[in-house]
């Protein structure tokens, strides 16, 4: 098994992309999760960028990591100027990291119009700046910056930048499709020449690039590709297919413009369908987790259809499937999803099959089989619902429910007997304030509470919790936590009915109920109710249900 570098560049370039801002903290917690899940190099920012990169790499010196290697990064010696009195790469050099990156022009129209130098100077920049960093005791990560751009310009200078960086010391010369317009022929095209140019970057077998033994060579090659194609992941395969092994990329496929390659999407492709090495053994399975924290690090939400580890990656909605899977799982799964931390779903909607339907009563009752009555009278609720409107696929909380109706389980905690909703928003305020009132029934027993929220919907969750919380004082930890409205039938205006979507919390799990109405309160109330029921009536300790005593199913 072929040994492939896996390098991380989410605190740098992830950091370029739109809407992405790391604190300190939050580049030192990427870096421990990272380095948890085997990553072998994290490129972490530019010392010599602005404050925050200083500080950090101030702060990674305490850090005590198991498996990665975290790496400054910076430009080439600047025009002019000797090495040593450099000032970028004296604070580059100051990070005290053991391997830095450098990045240096691939394209002559790049080094003649925008550094303003002649071939022959920006040659004698990259090799200089690699000589004296590894004069100064650095391993050294040359990017060759428009690599793929500037070799359809001249592609013998092209490799001739790249040949002098490797030629002065550099311990790996990474491709970087700048631009992120290549074709993955193009890139084999890369570093099938570089190769051929300088033969000592064909890794042995067995050994690994860049690294001392018997086996081993003197420098490897990597490809660093972005996504404005959307061809990132595919052109990096391409590129370990031609002998690459180093691999640039961001966990979640964040970066400048459309990102870059995604590794959470690579990885598990080279590891289990390629047969190469890309993390320790047994850390494959962290990836899901770690994409996902990594995400919430961003404060963005991980894709839903991103492979191998978003939530729709194994997700089923069509009855065929969903029975074909159930027979064999590779009939409609590439991988177990268990190999990457993922998880297989069942999604409930009219064009499911029986088979999903009885794979999810089974949490309820594990004799139930497709063919029990039940099945058959939940499937045919389901689509009578449906079609009034009812989407359960995103609110399986609210499927549940339905379900343990259908089974003949009283699905009943509580009953509103009334509630009202009023809002206000003065003219000489700046706010609006939302007031509502609700009398529940419990058990015999009536509560009157009321609240102010910040909306109707707010107000109302507030109010219709504080009067249950003293019949179920576990509902003091419940929270909403998303709140979403899709209008179902937009040509009837404001009479239209709207699909409320509610996402609850607990602190430990969550869940989402639904509601439909003409009437957008209305449909909220349905939603919460359902919030609150699962909350007590499945998530809260109970017994497995026995079949009803009628013989329902």
């Amino acid at each position: 098994m072929r040994n492939i570098d896996i390098f991380d560049t989410s605190l740098r370039d992830g950091a370029q992309g739109r809407g992405v801002s790391f604190s300190l903290q939050d580049k030192l917690a990427v870096v421990r999760c990272l380095d948890e899940l085997g990553v072998r190099w994290i490129e972490a920012g530019n010392p010599g960028s602005n404050p925050k990169d200083a500080d950090f790499f101030r702060e990674a010196k305490k850090l005590r990591l198991e498996h990665a290697s975290v790496c400054a990064f910076g430009a080439t010696v600047k025009k002019g100027a000797k090495p040593g009195e450099d000032d970028r790469l004296q604070t580059l050099l100051s990070a005290e990291t053991e391997t830095v990156v450098i990045f240096g022009k691939s394209s002559l129209f790049h080094a003649q119009e925008i550094l303003g130098v002649s071939p022959e100077e920006n040659l004698a920049m990259i090799a200089g700046t690699v000589r004296y960093l590894r004069d100064k005791g650095r391993h050294v990560i040359y990017d060759a910056e428009h690599f793929f751009d500037a070799r359809k310009e001249n592609a013998e200078y092209a490799l001739a930048t790249v040949k002098a960086a490797l030629d002065a010391g550099a311990s790996t010369a990474v491709l970087c499709d700048t631009n992120g317009g290549t074709f993955p022929d193009d890139i084999s095209w890369g570093v099938t020449a570089l190769r051929a140019l300088c033969p000592g970057t064909e890794v042995g077998e067995g050994g690994k690039a860049g690294r001392t033994g018997e086996d081993t060579v003197i420098a490897e090659i990597g490809i660093h590709a972005h996504n404005d194609a959307g061809l990132a992941v595919a052109c990096s395969l391409a590129a370990v297919g031609a002998g690459a092994t180093h691999v640039q990329g961001t966990l979640i496929g964040i970066g400048e413009r459309c990102g870059n390659t995604a590794l959470a999407a690579l990885i598990p492709s080279l590891e289990l369908k390629l047969g190469y090495r890309c993390l320790p053994e047994g850390c494959l399975k962290k990836l899901s987790e770690t994409a996902r924290t990594a995400a919430e690090i961003a404060n963005m939400a991980l894709p839903e259809g991103m492979p191998y580890v978003g939530s729709a990656a194994f997700s089923h909605k069509a009855g065929m499937h969903a029975d074909g899977i159930l027979k064999a799982r590779a009939s409609f799964e590439h991988v177990d999803p268990a190999l990457v931390g993922n998880g297989r779903e069942f999604l409930m909607s009219e064009v499911g099959g029986r088979a999903a339907i009885a794979e999810r009563l089974r949490k309820f009752d594990e004799t139930i089989t497709k063919v029990s009555p039940v099945v058959e009278a939940v499937s045919q609720r389901l689509k009578t619902l449906e079609a009034e409107g009812s989407q359960f696929e995103g609110a399986d909380a609210s499927f549940e429910l339905l379900a343990l109706r259908e089974m003949g389980r009283t699905v009943s905690s509580f009953r509103i007997v009334s509630y009202r909703v009023t809002s206000e928003h003065p003219p000489t305020a700046d706010i609006e304030c939302s007031y509502a009132w609700v009398k529940v029934l419990v058990n015999g027993q009536s509560e009157i509470a009321g609240a102010e929220g910040d909306g109707p919907v707010n107000a109302l969750d507030l109010a219709l919790r504080r009067a249950l919380t003293s019949f179920y004082p576990e509902l003091s930890a419940v929270r909403l936590s998303d709140y979403k409205v899709r209008v179902i039938n937009g040509k009837d205006a404001t009479a239209a009915r709207v699909r409320v979507l509610i996402e609850s919390t607990d602190g430990t799990s969550v869940w989402t109920t639904l509601g439909v109405s003409s009437d957008i309160i209305d449909a909220s109330r349905f939603a919460l109710t359902d919030a609150i029921e699962y909350k007590l009536n499945v998530l809260a300790p109970f017994t497995p249900f026995a079949p009803a005593g009628n013989g329902k199913w």
